[in-house]
């Protein structure tokens, strides 16, 4: 429990909660935009999981090369 707690202190915070802010919201704006849209370029169920699983990349290239535009 120790050496894990000690992990967690040499984590530079101060650089990563940033990041981590903005991953949170890339995902919640496109995920929300996923569910509004009715057709993306190429199988909706796809862009969801790219959109889930490659972090800070997948939402932009949700909105980059996913979504259609009308």
């Amino acid at each position: 429990m120790e050496e894990l707690n000690v992990a967690f202190q040499s984590i530079p915070w101060a650089l990563l909660a940033p990041i981590i802010v903005i991953q949170l919201i890339l995902v919640i704006v496109a995920i929300i935009d996923w569910i509004r849209i009715e057709e993306t370029n190429g199988p909706k169920w796809l862009w969801l999981i790219i959109i889930l699983f490659l972090n800070i990349i997948g939402p932009i290239l949700y909105f980059i090369v996913g979504r259609r535009q009308t």
